[in-house]
């Protein structure tokens, strides 16, 4: 099948006084996405004020440099450039500025203390000072013409040295990575908000579900700001929805805080890879209802890890190789665990690796031998995880959830003798039966299956259905509106549900010794099923600790037109 890729290009269009959005723009999917993208391309947005004074924020990373250079060369003497702000800095915007900074020597960059930090040993090759303002509280700068731009330091574990910019002239909040999607398309603001929901709620849940209160902490110190919209550092600029999704945010994070079960997530990263695994760990476990503390080792302090360690339910380390070893502050982190925290805390490995993995090795031979339990078995990934690596990661998170909330439950009493007499209601709600189905999903290189038993018919014209998805089933991460599935129907009498009862391994193929033939839209269809229906979702909604998923049966077929169709029967409504 041939595959026609759009270019990437460069969006530029006036929001504000003196203010211009640089949209760099790709329907392709980019390397930095993979931890969190539904495949729908990105933007990322640079902005330049032009007062008497100029200044440009956030330059995109080396995916973009070449056409972002050109347009922006187009509409500037990149010479004459005063200031670079960077809101948060990575080796990928490196290649960007190394361009802009070759052009304009002179140019200061504004940044935090972290980041200028970052900015310094990064550059040490190329200049012997760099011309730094840094931002180490809620300093300013004048543009002229009014542009007296504010700086508010949003530090997180994820992005140590973010801030964020006010322009009062304007009324723009320059969010970089607060607020943002990771959606491309041609509108510039967010015009009929509501479609990109989906899209907000999945980047909140992969980016900052893990640091709720370092969110709250950035919507605190922005409440007291007269806001005309966030100008974010992904997908459509937030101004229609802004209210709203600002509500979300704190909600979410509200939400995320109040959970009663919480694991201490530490780390220390070297080029990235070990960040995204911790990244997809966090999201595992929060989707499975436990909330994240999440320990950047190389900035936080030695009595804010022990504080994380001592409050949370349990935890899990992981680290990058470096020359065959742990970096220092991961050794440090392991010292404070073997003597602070308790052996009956449930523990977790990971890390990221060149050659050999020492580290990981390390980390899980002396948890091991101080006698922790391990909620999974140590991860260990080479170099740049890949898609399904990923999911892997996430699965064996949730598998770690699972293990911590069975934990839970045998130390916590036994309930009285009145308090565990049947619960009518639940035994009412059992007597709800539905169609016992496979559903077969995949998108990219990453499958995976479930048996189900919510199922229901939803819609005559088009033909649609319904199908309940728990959010910590492995599946779920591939249900998001535009994804593809079959629903593989099952006969009475059929011993397939059997088969899929069993619990998988992270990664394993749920449809090894099953017979199957490949349906026209990539997914699975079990040769043995009483029926199966090509389905593409079209939206879902979120009802307790479940997802509600909505989709469209564009072709389907009955295979055995003999038997009849399998229903689950239960006693409660309580569990399936």
């Amino acid at each position: 099948m041939l595959t026609i890729t759009k270019p990437r290009d460069v969006q530029i269009a006036p929001i504000g006084a003196d203010t211009k959005v640089f949209r760099s723009r790709t329907w392709d999917r980019l390397k930095f996405e993979v931890e969190y993208s539904l495949q729908k391309g990105t933007t990322a947005n640079s902005y330049l004020i032009q007062g008497d004074k100029t200044a440009l924020i956030d330059p995109p990373g080396e995916s973009f440099t070449e056409n972002y250079l050109a347009s922006l060369q187009e509409r500037l003497d990149v010479a004459g450039l005063d200031y670079i702000v960077i809101q948060h800095f990575n080796g990928n915007r490196a290649a960007t500025l190394k361009a802009i900074l070759a052009l304009a020597p002179q140019a200061k960059f504004v940044c935090s203390n972290t980041a200028a930090i970052a900015l310094q040993e990064y550059f040490k090759e190329e200049t012997e000072e760099l011309n730094l303002i840094v931002v180490r509280g809620k300093e300013s700068l004048d543009l002229g013409r009014g542009h007296h731009l504010q700086f508010i330091t949003t530090p997180t574990p994820k992005w140590p040295d973010s801030l964020v910019t006010y322009d009062p002239l304007s009324k723009i909040l320059f969010a970089d990575k607060f607020f943002g999607a990771h959606v491309c398309g041609d509108q510039i603001f967010d015009e009929g908000w509501a479609v990109y929901s989906e899209d907000r709620r999945f980047y909140y849940d992969c980016l900052h579900a893990s640091q709720p209160k370092q969110v709250l902490s950035a919507l605190d110190k922005i409440a007291d700001l007269e806001v005309k919209f966030y100008a974010s550092g992904h997908g459509p600029l937030v101004r229609y929805g802004m209210t709203e999704l600002t509500g979300l945010y704190r909600k979410w994070s509200e939400k995320q805080n109040s959970l009663d079960l919480k694991v201490a997530l530490l780390y220390a990263s070297a080029y990235g890879n070990t960040a995204t695994v911790a990244q997809a760990i966090a999201k595992g476990l929060t989707k499975s209802g436990v909330a994240v503390e999440s320990i950047n080792c190389e900035v936080n302090s030695a009595s804010e890890i022990e504080e994380a360690l001592e409050k949370c339910d349990a935890f899990i380390i992981g680290s990058p190789t470096l020359g065959g070893h742990a970096p220092t502050q991961i050794q440090t982190a392991l010292g404070i665990i073997l003597n602070t925290v308790p052996t009956s805390k449930l523990a977790g490995v990971f890390g990221s690796f060149g050659w050999s993995g020492e580290a990981i090795d390390l980390l899980e031979n002396k948890l091991k031998d101080t006698g922790y339990k391990f909620g999974f078995e140590p991860i260990r990934v080479k170099f740049k995880p890949t898609d399904v690596v990923l999911q892997q990661v996430k699965e064996a998170a949730i598998d770690f959830a699972q293990a911590l909330k069975k934990s839970q439950k045998r130390r916590a009493p036994r309930p009285s003798i009145a308090a565990s007499g049947s619960d009518r209601t639940a035994q009412a709600v059992g007597r709800l039966v539905g169609s016992l189905c496979v559903v077969a999903a995949k998108r990219g290189d990453v499958a995976s299956g479930m048996l189900a038993s919510w199922v229901s018919q939803a819609t005559f014209n088009p033909p649609g259905l319904t199908v309940a998805v728990a959010k910590d089933r492995a599946l779920e991460s591939l249900t998001h509106s535009g994804d593809k599935f079959v629903l593989n129907i099952l006969a009475e009498g059929t011993q397939l549900h059997k088969h899929f009862m069993k619990r998988f391994d992270p990664g394993e193929d749920r449809f090894v010794n099953v017979n199957t033939e490949e349906a026209q839209n990539g997914c699975v269809i079990l040769s043995d099923a009483l029926a199966y229906l090509e389905c593409t979702i079209k939206n879902r909604m979120e009802c307790g600790d479940h997802w509600i998923v909505y989709a469209v049966a564009e072709q389907g077929q009955v295979l055995d037109t003999e038997s009849v169709t399998a229903v689950h029967f239960r006693k409660t409504g309580n569990y399936y």
